[in-house]
């Protein structure tokens, strides 16, 4: 008979689920700065539904959503969670994991205790009309984040996902690092190659954002892989000649430019400087590329800063993609550029199960480098989420190792 409870990094015999476990929680009283909202506690392991899996979690991967459910802003992650008929005093954060089943439901049929996965973070309800007619999942009005709209996050010794999430592990990548690329990967995938007629082709040019980051960087790779021409967009010189590393074609390095934000008002005086700053950044995407030609795809997630910049330099006919506001959410489009350049500003929002297949398999056959550039202990979750929030993780995806072996922790800033 197994314990009630294992400590950080003792695992039970596979298939042999406690009654309890460790998980890192956010609670509506204590929102605020990731390192004092985001606490390890003792909770019950969460039952399963006939469609759902118990994973435990080997190491979890760090994301961004994290840190707006510590802050509880811009919502209260717990509220929405009645929805799903889960907890609403607590939120286990956590939206990407590798780990290993130890339980099923009991209408699964395609996920197995003892399988070795990686978890998706799209979820929604199989009952919904829309999902049962066939449609994309990602559209549906059941769909949510796992770990961010839901409440079992991967933050914890088990996670209770839905069995559909669970996609084969990388068998030669390391649990942190196989924990780290899924969110931020397959949404890339939905960004490059599911809003036709707007998916790379080869040849095609398209903008990356922090392409050194954890977003970017697989973006670069999607890119290249596609036979398209990634220009990254990045912070130093040093972070664009590791963006060249994984196959873009040049950078920009954008703190040459200083006319970021939302533009003074088109007819002031003030915005003719600011629009001088565009056109040298739309220039100098023409250096890089040595001919002039604009991004048939600009891969966005900053948002208020860059939006502007980013709808003007794109092409005729092209399309700004984004799915983040990480510079915040107050973005000024200048719609003389999207109607007459009939150019498309369109939202992306996580991925579909095809989606988030398709890029796994490209991490399977090692295709996508998995750009994990560290990986840090468990109890140091929140203060892990508090660099994040400053701006102070390394470049590329950030692992916290739940349950994995301590080999290869990285020490903290």
């Amino acid at each position: 008979m197994g314990k009630d409870l294992y400590e950080i990094g003792e695992l039970p015999p596979i298939g042999d689920v406690p009654a309890q476990m460790h998980a890192q929680l956010v609670r509506p009283e204590r929102f605020g700065e990731p390192d004092a909202a985001i606490q390890d506690e003792v909770i019950d392991v969460p039952e399963l539904g006939p469609h759902d899996a118990l994973v435990a979690v080997m190491a979890a991967g760090v994301n961004y959503n994290n840190v707006w459910a510590a802050r509880g802003i811009p919502v209260d992650v717990t509220k929405g969670q009645a929805r799903w008929d889960e907890p609403t005093d607590f939120h286990v954060v956590g939206s990407d994991a590798s780990g290993i089943v130890y339980a099923i439901g009991s209408e699964v049929t395609d996920v197995a205790v003892g399988d070795r996965v990686v978890v998706h973070a799209g979820q929604w309800s199989e009952d919904d009309p829309w999902v049962r007619a066939g449609k994309d999942p990602g559209l549906a009005a059941s769909f949510r984040v796992w770990g961010y709209d839901s409440c079992w996050g991967s933050f914890a010794q088990f996670s209770k996902v839905q069995a559909h999430q669970c996609l084969p592990k990388a068998p030669h990548l390391s649990w942190e690092e196989a924990a780290a690329p899924t969110l931020t990967g397959s949404t890339a995938y939905r960004m490059l190659f599911g809003w036709p007629p707007h998916t790379v082709e080869p040849g095609d040019v398209v903008l990356v954002w922090g392409a050194s980051g954890g977003l970017g960087s697989l973006a670069v790779q999607l890119v290249a892989n596609a036979g398209g021409r990634a220009v990254a967009v990045v912070g130093s010189d040093e972070k664009g000649e590791y963006a060249k590393q994984l196959g873009a074609v040049g950078y920009i390095n954008r703190k040459v430019f200083d006319h970021w934000g939302v533009p003074p008002a088109w007819d002031s005086a003030e915005w003719k400087d600011w629009f001088g700053g565009a056109k040298a950044f739309g220039k100098a995407i023409w250096d890089v590329l040595g001919e002039k030609v604009g991004p048939r795809i600009v891969f966005e997630h900053p948002g208020q800063d860059t939006i502007p910049t980013s709808i003007f330099v794109a092409d005729r006919g092209g399309m700004v993609v984004i799915c983040a506001g990480t510079s915040g959410y107050d973005t000024m489009v200048d719609v003389r550029y999207l109607w007459y350049m009939q150019k498309r500003y369109q939202g992306s929002h996580l991925f579909n199960d095809e989606q988030a297949a398709a890029f796994n398999e490209l991490v399977v056959d090692g295709k996508i480098q998995t750009t994990l550039g560290a990986a840090y202990p468990y109890a140091e979750t929140g203060k892990v989420h508090r660099l994040m929030g400053d701006g102070k993780l390394p470049e590329g995806n950030v692992s916290v190792l739940v349950n994995a072996p301590r080999e290869g922790l990285t020490d903290l800033p």
